[in-house]
């Protein structure tokens, strides 16, 4: 694992990869799931473009990320990932619609346990998932970093 520090509106984040894919992005203050990632003093090609797109992002000038992805996670957290990147920009779901999707209407608590989980926030936009009672609720970064982001997309009012 190879792994980048990143200066963000929202902190520093740690972006890591395998060398091809974009494997996590961690807040500042989370530790890595998969051991210590190597810092990499020189260019890695995922890396890079994450970091270029992500200030794209916070620039407010690109709304869904062109990356390789590889989170790590089981079928049933992948499937919810998948699910995530389906909310527009912009947009919010809750956790209740995501589990009707799935076909598991009870599934409320797994599926905000899955969305907990997102080894990739801000690409796969767990942000974007809020309570049904339209609150926001755990985030890894923070709600106050929660916020920032549905803001930037719109999705909240200050």
């Amino acid at each position: 694992m190879i792994a980048v520090k990143y200066d963000s509106p929202l902190g520093r984040l740690t972006l890591e990869s395998d060398g091809t894919n974009l494997t996590a992005i961690l807040f500042p203050g989370e530790e890595s799931r998969t051991g210590s990632p190597e810092i990499s003093k020189g260019n890695v090609l995922v890396l890079d473009s994450a970091r270029r797109q992500l200030d794209q992002y916070f620039a407010g000038r690109l709304q869904t990320f062109d990356l390789p992805l590889a989170p790590s996670g089981t079928d049933f957290q992948r499937k919810i990932w998948a699910l995530l990147q389906k909310i527009p920009y912009g947009q919010t779901s809750t956790y209740a619609e995501l589990a009707k999707m799935i076909g598991q209407p009870t599934a409320c608590r797994a599926v905000g346990a899955a969305n907990g989980r997102n080894p990739l926030p801000i690409v796969i936009p767990c942000h974007r998932v809020i309570s049904s009672s339209g609150k926001l609720t755990g985030y890894a970064g923070g709600l106050e970093a929660k916020q920032a982001l549905l803001e930037l997309e719109g999705a909240m009012v200050k």
